[in-house]
């Protein structure tokens, strides 16, 4: 199934939220990247026809989706980026409620194999309030998988979780997108690095960047370094550069920085996402 997003604008007065936005996704994860205020709510807000576009369309597999919108979110699943959840139902309890609303009746056995494929295996049965942030996030994306989606749309979905609930997040979310179109919009670049198809790197409601991730590290190749600094150069060196990263001696720091032109003394390192990220967003990054 494929998504065709064409000349998407969203105006909100006299802000332009989206600006001629268009995509052409199909089987796999996109995630969509940029910083707060670049659009990416607006967009995923479009996405599952909760919000019309000002301006353009979006096609599933040809048909419109507002048009045709029964049909689309029988197709689509949905975690926003703060779930609601009912602390009293179990989760078996909150599924079957979720299944009912859908139009989806599964059976318990079904229902214990969702959970089991989320990591919530002996689960069913805890109250709800009792799970902690992860495995609600866990419990989120089993309701969005309930009717069994060709697209999948997560907003922010390891936001607020630790390391390792987040490794075991990006794990279970690389699994799902190897038969479905996935889009993904997050802030946190490395939980996307290794498990995206393509990038789409929103800049002020506009599209900067669409490629794959290593298309994206190739254009920032010889463009990453390190250098040491002493201890008092750091004010400067923050105005000069566009640091990354920050590393603290006992005599000097180590900064990591992206520049189209080499220092002098600094070294050239692989570039990550994070650079990526940086690099073309430069102030809007933070």
């Amino acid at each position: 199934m494929s998504l065709d997003i064409i000349g998407i604008s969203k105006s909100f007065k006299k802000k332009k939220a989206l600006n001629s936005v268009s995509l052409h996704l199909d089987k796999g994860l996109y995630a969509l990247l940029g910083a707060n205020g670049a659009g990416k709510t607006t967009l995923i807000n479009i996405l599952v026809t909760a919000m019309r576009p000002t301006e353009g369309q979006v096609l599933c597999n040809g048909r419109d989706i507002f048009k045709n919108s029964a049909e689309y979110l029988g197709a689509l699943g949905f975690l926003p980026q703060i779930p609601k959840f009912y602390g009293n139902f179990t989760a078996l309890e909150f599924l079957r409620y979720m299944g009912s609303l859908k139009g989806v009746n599964k059976t318990k056995a079904e229902l214990l194999a969702l959970l089991k494929k989320v990591g919530l295996p002996g689960e069913e049965n805890k109250k709800v309030g009792a799970y902690s942030g992860g495995m609600l996030k866990r419990l989120g994306v089993a309701q969005a998988l309930l009717n069994d989606p060709e697209i999948v749309i997560l907003d922010e979905p390891t936001a607020g979780l630790d390391p390792k609930e987040r490794i075991r997040f990006k794990n279970l979310i690389s699994e799902i997108c190897s038969d479905k179109t996935v889009v993904l919009a997050t802030h946190i670049v490395s939980d996307v690095e290794f498990i995206a198809k393509s990038v789409i790197l929103l800049d002020r409601g506009t599209v900067c960047r669409f490629a794959s991730p290593a298309a994206l590290l190739g254009e920032l190749s010889g463009k990453v370094f390190t250098m040491e600094i002493p201890l008092n150069a750091l004010e400067d060196a923050m105005r000069a550069f566009s640091v990354s990263s920050i590393s603290a001696g006992s005599s000097s720091y180590t900064i990591r920085i992206v520049s189209d032109v080499r220092p002098f003394h600094a070294v050239p390192v692989p570039p990550t996402l994070d650079d990526v990220f940086l690099y073309f967003l430069g102030d809007n990054a933070v």
